[in-house]
């Protein structure tokens, strides 16, 4: 699993790959029709197709004559849960944080008026 989600991370890591991912996630395409916004080559389309494909993001198909890449739902659903065991992580430490800040805040308002150093002062 780890090993999947460091080549998923990794493909994802490039902007160029993750424009594809995000037009992938709309409709399959074509490795020509994936290039087209690209000022790059087809081939150099066909290498980041390879890291997504490498990664278990994208798979390509045939159908007659057509080969369109496919978005693999199911892998998002892998990063998906691994984010959110982080972030409920994350959360359950705000909340620890949140009831000692609590505490010191009750603690401070019981706590008895005493003489700073400013009052003597100014004698309040």
């Amino acid at each position: 699993m780890t090993d999947q989600l460091t080549k998923v991370f990794a493909a994802l890591a490039d902007p160029t790959r993750r424009d594809m991912v995000a037009r992938l996630s709309v409709a399959d395409a074509t490795v020509n029709e994936l290039a087209a916004p690209y000022e790059v080559s087809v081939q150099a389309v066909s290498k980041h197709l390879k890291v997504l494909e490498d990664s278990g993001l994208v798979t390509r198909t045939r159908e007659a004559q057509r080969r369109p890449v496919h978005l693999e739902d199911n892998v998002f659903d892998l990063m998906t849960k691994w984010i959110e065991r982080y972030r409920q992580q994350a959360e359950e430490r705000y909340h620890r944080l949140d009831a000692v800040l609590d505490t010191m805040d009750t603690d401070s308002s019981a706590a008895p008026a005493t003489d700073s150093p400013e009052n003597s002062r100014t004698g309040a």
